[in-house]
């Protein structure tokens, strides 16, 4: 049997870690070949010790450096890449066949539609590569005959519950229905958001995730971005996705068929499921996590996204409206307002007004290719860190 030769970006952040810990339970069907990383040397260096790819990519210069040294001394020969390009390389190189697209942020536009253009098997959770890359990331899927499975628990919930035939899927949808677990602050008065600390909002109730998920779960930015994905992934209009707050995080999404049947995938909020999926797909893996019990689970509820309490859903909308272009002006925005609450220079309920503001403020233009998609999230960068600025 060919085992499965595989590429994980962002090996040491919380979806890379959950991916080997899938791949290590079927040594049989999975190879590593390739894993990067930002700044994390020591992690990612014990990662290699223990998989020993063939390449190792950070895209710094000084930690690659250091990796390149330490795995010397360890006598591994793992190569040791530097450089952002790398991400790309390594993405598409001919002895890779899935990727897990695991980078953080819009840095994970150019590896993703890398390993598209290459045909590889891509497991995408980074979602703000289809964000920002929109209709030339799809196209890049359709022209290199990419098997793209969506890693994010709500987007396989959706491509869990459609039938494997693609091309059937938008006469048998009415909408889909994401659920959203709601936060740390779901039921908090929204007046009281102003002193919120970055370990309170990175605190969620049901999922582990690294701090600029769990701000953007926080501020429900993180389901905005997931509408965005959704438009994209299922070929949907924007009145045809919708948001339900759901806290035990238990269904994890819904298709609505055109009869009105409506399909769910249920499970335990643990990431490895959908990456166990994504790995093995058709066919489905062990892949870790515990049973869901219904006998002991709780009742399941469900309530309104609030648009007092989560404003910043509702620019999904409103960027999917607007002229091509909006959603990467938004998701640069979210990132560098992210960045700055977690560095304590601005506060938690004025990240949606960066957001906002920033959406009226740049107006896009050419998005025909990674360049000039880069060239506008530079530009919404530069106008998101002004509006920081003046909060300050």
């Amino acid at each position: 049997m060919h085992r499965q030769r595989v590429c994980v970006l962002g090996s040491t952040g919380s979806i890379g870690v959950n991916t080997l810990d899938v791949l290590s339970r079927h040594p049989e069907r999975y190879e590593v070949v390739a894993l990067s990383a930002m700044s994390r040397v020591d992690d990612l260096l014990a990662q290699c010790l223990q998989w020993k790819p063939l390449f190792a990519v950070m895209p710094g210069q000084e930690p690659a450096a250091r990796l390149r040294e330490r795995l010397r001394e360890a006598g591994c020969r793992t190569q040791v890449l530097d450089g952002a390009d790398k991400l790309a390389d390594i993405a598409a190189h001919p002895d890779v066949d899935t990727v897990m697209a695991a980078i953080v942020g819009a840095a994970g536009l150019a590896p993703a539609i890398a390993a598209a253009r290459a045909g590889k098997r891509l497991l995408l959770a980074n979602k703000e590569a289809i964000v920002v890359g929109g209709a030339l990331f799809m196209q890049a899927v359709a022209e290199g005959g990419a098997t793209l499975l969506p890693i994010d628990s709500e987007h396989s919930a959706i491509f869990q519950c459609l039938p494997e035939d693609r091309a059937t899927w938008h006469d048998r949808i009415d909408h889909i229905v994401l659920t959203a677990s709601g936060g740390p602050f779901r039921s908090r008065d929204p007046a009281t958001l102003a002193d919120v600390t970055p370990d309170q909002a990175c605190a969620h109730p049901n999922w582990v995730m690294g701090r600029k998920i769990s701000v953007d779960s926080a501020t429900m930015m993180n389901k905005a971005l997931e509408v965005i994905e959704a438009r994209w992934l299922f070929n949907l209009a924007p009145e045809q996705i919708r948001v339900l707050i759901h806290p035990q995080s238990i269904i994890h999404s819904m298709v609505v068929c055109r009869d009105q049947s409506v399909l769910a995938q249920l499970g335990t909020p643990d990431m490895r499921v959908p990456i166990a999926y994504g790995l093995s797909f058709p066919e489905r893996i062990t892949s870790g996590a515990s049973r869901l019990d219904l006998m002991t689970t709780p009742s399941l509820s469900f309530e309104e996204a609030d648009a007092t309490r989560f404003p910043g859903l509702h620019l999904s909308w409103q960027a999917l409206r607007a002229p091509e272009g909006s959603t990467t002006v938004l998701n640069a925005a979210n990132e560098v307002a992210v960045d700055a609450f977690l560095q304590g220079r601005l506060r938690f309920d004025r990240i949606h007004a960066v957001n906002s503001q920033c959406l009226a403020d740049v107006q896009p233009g050419d998005c025909s290719s990674i360049e000039a998609l880069l060239a506008l999230d530079a530009q919404a960068r530069s106008a998101a860190q002004r509006r920081v600025q003046a909060w300050i």
